[in-house]
Order: structure tokens, then C-alpha cells, then sequence
């Protein structure tokens, strides 16, 4: 039986609707009106939103929330090349349904109404740049996108990928501050890409699986500012003095380890796509009320005299709702810290003077 006119007209909407949320034929009047269309977000679960989703990070880590069971409705914002992405991953078969947004004049449409916000917006790191060098560029490009959030999603959770994350996160809570929406247990500065990798390294020297490691890594998020606390690595191990040297290095190191064997050709991408996606997946749970989940990020603090540090936090609905002590230092940790806060404390200082200059 062939179907009817209107039938046809309702199948074309719906899928209209999913790759094109301003299509005319979904506002009033139309046979398909968009509050009863899956492209609302037909399942249970949240709403993600990711900002800068057509670029090297942007694309594995939109293909793996696509994946994630938590997620009812994602969006893909950037300011190139969203339509091509969303129109890809549109064609998963995964229960989130996936509208894109292209340009400044659709930023506000990405972000209503989402649970978690995450943003790896900016350029990559090039060989021979330092995450200082990246600054410049990406501090406005955090600015325009925190001020969209604040107007459009203030209760979202956030997690800010944008390097460099030691400043970064400092000046979007001071643009959060100005319009009267910070809320520091939802802003979260993702350091899981060390964690990660501190992970990977520690379970090649032991000969064990990375999954059944865990290494706390603190501080910030370059350079000597990331300080793995090998100390309490589990399952429970020691190391040489040899060993902690280079596991610390190689950690610190890891970033530009990859923009050098990329050889100009991109930096830590699909590593960092996997490790924010992770850490986005332990946020949803503790979004939907999961007990115990706790993770290592960037966030306010209390737990140096620096006003942001990385540690181990606990997630639930509110955000990171506990922020963990740093548990008991070795000597070379405690060496280490000192050195992660000077540098720190300069990074965090120049986001926000960024803002308040």
C-alpha cells in the first residue's frame, strides 16, 4: 500500500527537523508541528550540547557521545562545517537524535535548554607552540561562548576542553561571575586526557591492563603543572626513582609527544576526544543521581591557596559537589606541587585579568 501525500509530507519533516532545526516547514501551521517530532529528542536522557564540533576533537568526541545511552538529544555547534558533521553522524543508529547549528547567529539555539555543555572549541596546538602561545586566540573564542551559556543555559554543567584549560576555566567563571550565573560546581576543566595517559604509561611499566589502573593526576593541565601522584597509583605499587622520573615526564610530556609525531599534521585529538568523552559520561551519571562517582578535574578550590586546582571530585546533580584533598605526598610529589603552583598561579592570573583588564 502506497503511503498518502501527508504521510510523505510527515516522514520529509521529520527528517528536515533533524538536520535543520530552523526548517520553515516546521513552524506553525505545518502538518508536523516540532513539539511532537523526534527531533525534539524522543528518548529518555539529557541534552548535550558541544561546541566546536567540526573540528579534530570535535568529531570523534560528537561520533562517541552519539554513542552514549545517556544522551537523548546532541548538538553540534561551530562556526564551519556543522551541517557535514551533523548530517554523518545523523545517520547512526544510536537513540540520540542530532541537530546542528552553524555560526554565531545559531549559538543561542545550540545552547537552550542543555544539561551539559561541552566545549573543545579553538585551534590546536602546532609544533613549537606552547599552550601559551594558544591564548591569544582562545580565550576570546571561551569569552563569546561562555556569554552564550550564561544567557541561554546557566544551570548547564560545562566542560571546557579549550586549551590552555589552566586559564581558560579562569575566565570562564569570570564571565559567568559578570552576569550573575557562576556557579563553580558546574564549571569543569577536563584534565582526563592525564589521567588517562598517566593510566596507559603506568600499566606499560607494570605489565598490567590500563583498565584496572588508576593514577590520581592533579594540579592543572601543562606541563609541569600536571602532577600524576604516583604515591597512590592502584592497584598499590612502587616505583624507583628512575621509573618516577620518567612515568612524570612522559605524562607531562604527552601532548607534545603526539604534535610531534604528527609532524605538524593536528595534536592529541582522538586521545582527547576519548578522554573527554569518558569524563563527560561520568558527569551524566552523576547528573542522574549515581552514587560514587568521582573523577579528577579542574575546577574551584580550596585545596591549595590557588583559587582553581585539579583533583579528584565527586560528581552528582549539582556538578562536583565534593572536592577531594590531595591525601598524603611523597618528597618528589611534594616537590613537584610546589613547582605546578607557581607556574599555575601565573595561568590562572592571566585568564582572569583577560577578563576583568
Amino acid at each position: 500500500m502506497q503511503p498518502s501525500g501527508a504521510e510523505v509530507h510527515q516522514r520529509i519533516a521529520r527528517i528536515s527537523a533533524h538536520l535543520y532545526p530552523s526548517n520553515p516547514q516546521m513552524g506553525d501551521g505545518s502538518i508536523l508541528e516540532r513539539t511532537n517530532c523526534r527531533a525534539k529528542g524522543g528518548a529518555a536522557g539529557f541534552k548535550v550540547a558541544i561546541l566546536g564540533a567540526a573540528g579534530g576533537i570535535g568529531q570523534p568526541l560528537a561520533m562517541l557521545m552519539k554513542m552514549n545511552p545517556l544522551v537523548s538529544v546532541l548538538h553540534l555547534y561551530d562556526v564551519v562545517n556543522a551541517p557535514g558533521v551533523t548530517a554523518d553522524i545523523s545517520h547512526m543508529d544510536t537513540g540520540a537524535v542530532v541537530r546542528g547549528f552553524l555560526g554565531q547567529s545559531e549559538l543561542e539555539g545550540a545552547l537552550t535548554g542543555m544539561d551539559l555543555v561541552i566545549i573543545p572549541a579553538g585551534i590546536p596546538r602546532k609544533p613549537g607552540m606552547t599552550r601559551d602561545d594558544l591564548f591569544k586566540i582562545n580565550a576570546g573564542i571561551v569569552r563569546t561562548l561562555c556569554e552564550g551559556i550564561a544567557k541561554c543555559c546557566p544551570n548547564a554543567i560545562v566542560n571546557l576542553i579549550s586549551n590552555p584549560v589552566n586559564s581558560t576555566v579562569p575566565i570562564a567563571a569570570e564571565v559567568f561571575k559578570k552576569a550573575g550565573t557562576y556557579d563553580p560546581k558546574k564549571l569543569l576543566g577536563v584534565t582526563s586526557l592525564d589521567v588517562v595517559r598517566a593510566n596507559t604509561f603506568v600499566a606499560e611499566v607494570l605489565g598490567l591492563d590500563p583498565r584496572e589502573v588508576e593514577v590520581p593526576v592533579v594540579g592543572g593541565h601543562a606541563g609541569v603543572t600536571i602532577l600524576p601522584l604516583l604515591s597512590q597509583v592502584k592497584p598499590p605499587c612502587s616505583f624507583t626513582h628512575e621509573e618516577t622520573e620518567y612515568l612524570t615526564k612522559r605524562i607531562q610530556d604527552g601532548g607534545t609527544e603526539v604534535v610531534e609525531a604528527k609532524k605538524g599534521a593536528g595534536s592529541a585529538t582522538l586521545s582527547m576526544a576519548y578522554a573527554a568523552v569518558k569524563f563527560a559520561d561520568v558527569c551524566l551519571k552523576g547528573l542522574r543521581g549515581d552514587a560514587g562517582v568521582v573523577a579528577c578535574a579542574f575546577v574551584a578550590s580550596q585545596v591549595t591557596e590557588l583559587p582553581f586546582f585539579a583533583s579528584k571530585v565527586r560528581l552528582g546533580r549539582t556538578g562536583a559537589e565534593e572536592v577531594y584533598q590531595l591525601g598524603p605526598l611523597n618528597e618528589y610529589e611534594r616537590i613537584g606541587l610546589e613547582k605546578a603552583k607557581k607556574e599555575l598561579a601565573e595561568s590562572i592570573q592571566k585568564g582572569i585579568s583577560f577578563i576583568r583588564n
